[in-house]
């Protein structure tokens, strides 16, 4: 493995964060043209071979409180979430995200890139790629595998394990009347709600998805994340000695030459992630630099490159001036602009078996080395949310669905901005703006009742947990534990005031983040609150870029893995053209 030495001396490509877009690009650009000398700095540890992260049904333990592969960022407390402080989690190991999420295959809508209006990002251009990055094992009578890839780096499949209650989830909402489609991914199936085995989409109106949920896992059941998928195959290989990654580094700025004009990137500093290798003397890590003679791109995410640029002097004035930060680039836009996905999670009690859930796994009945040992087949599967997915000591033994909801189009905006010149780990304000548009509530609103009627028609239903529910009054008749009337038939329940007004002091004391975290670099025009344009150049600089989901301008339908990789992927053929490279 080619691990970053100072003296191998200056570089060709740095990319400041190792997550999911930035080993795409890495190891597209590296592999295109071997002689280029990249270095990929990630904050947290390496994920190569890490059985947590190559076995799709641990993926939970990657969001226990003590975890350190993940980054947890604390939002200000808001009025609308009831005063709360907001738990954001994001990537924090080598692969980012798509070494620790749900491994959803879902694509944004061909109408999402559209709306981006941006050439060379519309949905006619972007189909290709994402076609490019993946291998798509799915079969359907009516797949259109023209709009899918067959021979990417990231396989796409069921993961040779699927639990047979999604098949009384689709029966269920088909029963209620609901088309049916057969592949929601093809960039065209779109304009519609999503109803995607326990997870809402809230859109705008009636279709729902029957088939297994494919998912970013291998046919023999590994995860597909972007390192093992990009970077690891080219550093294991030895024929790349010029790719580099660098760990548990935490870039605190881009470095310029700014005597040019516009300022020039020319390199990073970085120093030491305290939170992984605490240093024994007094004296905090001495921070260093690592020159770029090309390009330097920042690829720390949603909520870490916004940060970096405004250490590095990129952002609004009125930010940096009272941090004592000189003003490299006047671009108000950066750290504004934050959306994510607003989840809320539903847990029932079910009749299923142990074969149908994760809660097994989870709770730790079901021993996982043991299960290594015999490789059984079920942690291929990431179970979408069949499971109770919280702290199973909160409940008794036995199996659960959760149901999740989540706003795809919220209309609530945030920001996160630095507090700090050089504290990388908590010098920050975050605004989540979750809620704060009331458009938002009233959708989660009208989720949790259409949600709640799907579960108490499923064919295992057995009532909901009273803990992840709203608590009604006495005398509703919209009561838990509503479920089927003496002769079997289950009538829609009827609402009250009071009732709504339960449902919605819930929603706002429980909604949390989806971790779909992006825009705070939006790509748009400079005067719209735009930081880089349609070559990811970030404004007023030279030789930088930013490559991540912080620079989706308007948010897709979807999860946004595949919007990652997508990006990743564009980025490296925008870079490469530069150079006069073919990816």
């Amino acid at each position: 493995m080619s691990t970053y030495d100072p003296a191998t001396g200056p570089v060709d490509i740095i990319f400041a964060g190792g997550g999911t877009a930035a080993c795409v690009a890495a190891g597209r650009l590296a592999k295109a043209n071997p002689e280029l000398k990249i270095l990929l700095v990630e904050g947290g540890r390496n994920n190569f071979q890490d059985p947590t992260v190559t076995n799709p049904a641990v993926y939970l333990s990657h969001l226990a409180r003590d975890s350190k592969t993940a980054l947890f960022y604390k939002s200000n407390a808001s009025p609308h979430l009831n005063n709360r402080e907001a738990i954001v989690p994001a990537g924090g190991i080598l692969g980012g995200g798509s070494s620790i999420n749900f491994m959803m295959y879902t694509r944004a809508q061909g109408a999402d890139f559209d709306s981006w209006d941006t050439p060379g990002w519309s949905a006619a251009d972007m189909l290709p790629v994402c076609n490019k990055l993946e291998t798509y094992h799915v079969k359907g009578e009516t797949i259109d595998q023209s709009k899918h890839g067959h021979e990417g780096p990231v396989h796409v499949s069921d993961g040779g394990y699927s639990g047979k209650s999604q098949d009384g989830f689709a029966e269920t909402v088909e029963g209620m009347g609901y088309r049916m489609i057969e592949d929601l991914q093809d960039f065209d199936a779109v304009g519609g709600l999503a109803l995607v085995f326990f997870f809402f989409r809230v859109v705008a109106a009636s279709e729902i998805v029957r088939r297994r949920w494919a998912r970013y896992v291998s046919p023999d059941g590994k995860r597909q994340d972007s390192a093992h998928r990009y970077i690891h195959p080219l550093l294991e290989s030895k024929q790349y000695p010029n790719l580099h990654i660098l760990l548990e580094a935490k870039v605190i700025r881009v470095l310029f030459d700014e005597e040019s004009s516009p300022p020039r990137a020319i390199g990073i500093e970085y120093k030491t992630n305290e939170e992984h290798q605490p240093t024994i003397s007094l004296s905090k890590p001495v921070p260093k630099t690592i020159k770029a003679s090309k390009l330097v791109v920042v690829t720390a995410g949603a909520l870490g490159t916004p940060q970096i640029l405004e250490r590095s002097g990129v952002g609004n004035p009125d930010i940096l001036k009272p941090l004592n930060i000189p003003v490299v680039a006047d671009v108000p836009g950066v750290g504004e602009n934050y959306q994510d996905h607003q989840l809320l999670l539903y847990p029932y009690k079910t009749t299923l078996d142990p074969s149908e859930t994760l809660d097994g796994i989870l709770s730790g009945r079901k021993d996982f080395v043991k299960a290594l040992g015999e490789k059984d087949p079920m942690l291929g599967w990431n179970g979408i949310v069949s499971a109770f997915l919280a702290d199973p000591s909160l409940v008794a033994p036995g199996q659960y669905i959760t149901m999740g909801t989540y706003t795809a189009y919220p209309f609530s905006r945030g920001s996160i901005h630095i507090t700090s010149p050089d504290d990388v780990l908590t010098g920050y304000s975050f605004d989540t703006g979750f809620l704060s548009h009331p458009s938002d509530l009233k959708a989660q609103l009208w989720a949790y009742k259409m949600s709640r009627e799907i579960g108490r028609r499923l064919p295992y239903f057995d009532g909901e947990l009273e803990l992840g529910h709203p608590q009604f009054g006495a005398g509703s008749v919209a009561g838990l534990g509503k479920g089927r009337d003496g002769d079997g038939e289950v009538k829609d329940l009827v609402y009250s005031a009071e009732d709504d007004a339960a449902i919605e002091d819930w929603i706002r004391g429980n909604l949390n983040t989806t971790w779909h975290s992006l825009g705070t670099c939006a790509m748009r025009e400079r005067g719209r609150g735009g930081v880089v344009d349609r070559s990811l150049n970030v404004y007023g600089t030279v030789g930088l870029k930013v490559a991540d989901l912080s620079m989706v301008p308007e948010n897709v339908g979807a999860n946004t893995n595949n919007t990652a990789l997508a990006v990743g992927e564009k980025a490296a053929m925008i870079i490469a053209g530069e150079l006069g490279v073919e990816v």
